[in-house]
Formats: C-alpha cells, sequence, structure tokens
C-alpha cells in the first residue's frame, strides 16, 4: 500500500473503533493521511514491504498484541516506523521493551500535539531510512559493475593499501594497478579515497568490518 496524491501515509492499527475515528480525524486536519484497521490481523493482510509512512500501534488488542505485530512486520521486512499506544502506563518494563525500536510510547487519551510531533518524527525517521536504503541499493549496482580485479584493487584501496603493496598483493604491475584504480573510482563514482571507504563500510567490506 502506498500513499497517493503525496501525502504521508499513517496506519493506525487499534481495536477501539472511536479511537481511530478521533486520531483519523486529526491526521487529516495535520494533512496527513490516516489509513485505520480494526485489528492486526487485518493490517497484515493488507501491508507489505512496500508501504511508507509508519504505524501507530495500540499495545493490547486480541490476538496479536502490539508487540507481537512488530514482531510480525519486521519478519515482513516492513520497515515502518512504529509508535505505541496504549492504555496501561503504569507498566514500566512494558514501556522498556516497546521503546526498542519504536519512536516513542504514547498513553491513551493521548495530548493532540504530542501525538502528532510523535508521528511527524516517525515520518522523519522513515524518510531517513528509505534514504539510506535507496543509497545502498545505488551503491551495490555500482559495485556490480567491478571487475573481479577491480574488486581486488578496491580492497587493497579501502585497507590503505599503496600502489606497489597492492601490485606486489596482486603479481601485477604497478600502472596497471593506477589503471584499475582509476577504474574503480570512475565506477564507483567516488570523488576521493575517503568516499570510497565510506561505500566499502556501507557494503560491509570496509577494513572496520573485518573483511
Amino acid at each position: 500500500m502506498r500513499a497517493s496524491g503525496g501525502a504521508e501515509r499513517v496506519y493506525l492499527v487499534d481495536d477501539e473503533p472511536g479511537v481511530l475515528k478521533a486520531l483519523s480525524r486529526l491526521l487529516r486536519s495535520a494533512g496527513l493521511e490516516a489509513v485505520a484497521f480494526g485489528s492486526p490481523e487485518e493490517f497484515l493482510a493488507r501491508v507489505d514491504s512496500s508501504a511508507e509512512g509508519c504505524v501507530v500501534l495500540d499495545v493490547a488488542m486480541p490476538g496479536l498484541d502490539g508487540l507481537a505485530l512488530q514482531d510480525a512486520l519486521a519478519a515482513r521486512g516492513v520497515a515502518l516506523p512504529t509508535l505505541f499506544l496504549t492504555g496501561h502506563g503504569d507498566i514500566p518494563q512494558s514501556v522498556r521493551a516497546m521503546k526498542k525500536g519504536a519512536v516513542d510510547f504514547l498513553t491513551k487519551p493521548v495530548d493532540d500535539e504530542v501525538f502528532l510531533r510523535a508521528v511527524r518524527e516517525a515520518l522523519a525517521r522513515g524518510r531517513a531510512g528509505r534514504s539510506g536504503r535507496e543509497e545502498l541499493a545505488r551503491i551495490r549496482s555500482r559495485l556490480a559493475t567491478l571487475s573481479p580485479r577491480e574488486r581486488e584493487v578496491m580492497a587493497g584501496v579501502v585497507a590503505g593499501r599503496l600502489n606497489k603493496q597492492i601490485a606486489g598483493d596482486l603479481g601485477i604491475a604497478e600502472k596497471t594497478v593506477k589503471v584499475h584504480r582509476g577504474r574503480v573510482m570512475e565506477k564507483m563514482e567516488a570523488d576521493s579515497v575517503a568516499e570510497l571507504v565510506r561505500m566499502a563500510d556501507r557494503l560491509g567490506l570496509g577494513p572496520r568490518s573485518g573483511t
């Protein structure tokens, strides 16, 4: 499910119709698109990994509770930032558990401004996460264009090896290393070695990743 018309979508999952109605009205008044679900099962039946926005979950619901739903979303690869709502604010251990990976934990009845502020933070986190995933996908596609030898040279470069050291490691001429190095920088669209190292770190190929 994707938002239409450029509006950001907030998924509401709560077994209380009155809560869904009130929160939907509040979100729409703030220019946000709200989609309400009366049960976790209904939400899971319709959501997929392409969903964008954030999700607001009630903690205590029949069947799956909010925590179980959060786990189910993660298992499906649905990367939606999560806000928790509960009518039981006196259980600090549960609060700490729910804060794991959650943007916020709000108690009912929730103040309108507090709720909207938390939703906007969750949406911003979702945008940042999508941007990061899209950047990683671009880096991976560039890496796929490298030849096996270019990958070997790249590994040496990001490890801080000099051209003559890489040449010795690979048993090739230093001038050949220079040629491969230039191609690596061009194909990876890296303006500096520091940027190439950052890309390698994102890919899990950098020296700090133990490779």
